[in-house]
């Protein structure tokens, strides 16, 4: 089966002819289908949006669009193909990730260094990172196919990393030399409509925090400025908006009420 590329304009960040457009994410022999869908959640996270698999033993399946989580359009438009060598054919660099030294003689990058190399070649030809089985990783034969390999320098103790997880990794080091590049758009920062409490506000807070100190008996006979003083800086280091402000005036009242009918109680 060879599904049909997706067009660089239906990309998650709409790349056409940038880096993040020629970058792929070969996929060799997954095993299980759940992997290719958190694999292709973590494009979608990174921006990227070209995803190759390469004989996978149970595709297309359910369980990998459920995994997706919102990512589906990323495995609709997955190419899939019988071998490594037909994946990467158009490729001007082919990065193969490893889990540990082969006999095979490459250049190994560490991941920061592999994500500048990627985004530097992707600026003007097509790259891949290509990742191998859960259980065995790429071949040696595979590996002969990489220009250059990478290792996550995971635990020593505790290297096992799942596949989705290595993905996850790699791409956020892609994603960062992106940024760095300008080839990405950084993440949207929401708008804060939120109205900062004014002095007024504040002052009638702070008024109703001392009388509730006082209704619960908090000073326990002690001076209250010192408490006092101190509350105020912490309240005041907060930046209280409006909003806030309310929020803590109806607990304060709440906790006076209470006060109110614990004193009429009979002793």
């Amino acid at each position: 089966m060879n599904i049909p590329a997706q067009s660089p304009e239906s990309s998650p960040e709409s790349l056409p002819e940038t880096a993040a457009s020629r970058i792929r994410i070969v996929l060799v022999g997954t095993q299980h289908p759940g992997n290719i869908g958190a694999a292709a959640r973590a494009l979608k996270t990174m921006g990227l949006s070209k995803l190759v698999l390469v004989a996978p033993e149970q595709y297309p399946a359910d369980e990998a669009f459920r995994r997706a989580a919102g990512a589906d359009d990323l495995l609709a438009s997955a190419r899939v193909v019988a071998t490594l060598a037909e994946a990467v054919a158009d490729c001007r660099f082919v990065l193969g990730c490893t889990a540990r030294s082969r006999r095979v003689a490459l250049e190994e990058l560490h991941p920061r260094v592999a994500g500048d190399r990627v985004v530097e070649i992707a600026r003007r030809d097509e790259t891949a990172l290509v990742f191998g089985r859960e259980r065995t990783g790429l071949s040696n034969e595979e590996l002969q196919l990489c220009h250059a390999s990478v290792h996550i320098p995971a635990n020593p103790e505790y290297s096992s990393l799942n596949l989705a997880a290595a993905v996850q990794v790699l791409t956020y080091e892609v994603r960062v030399a992106l940024l760095a590049a300008g080839e990405a758009a950084p993440a949207a920062v929401e708008e804060s409509h939120e109205t900062p409490a004014n002095h007024a506000q504040l002052e009638g807070f702070f008024a109703q925090l001392g009388e509730t100190l006082d209704d619960i008996d908090f000073h326990k006979g002690r001076a209250p400025e010192s408490a006092m003083r101190k509350l105020r800086r912490l309240f005041l280091r907060s930046n209280l908006n409006e909003q806030e402000v309310r929020l803590l005036r109806g607990i304060l009242a709440d906790a006076q009420r209470m006060a109110r009918l614990a004193g009429e109680k009979p002793r």
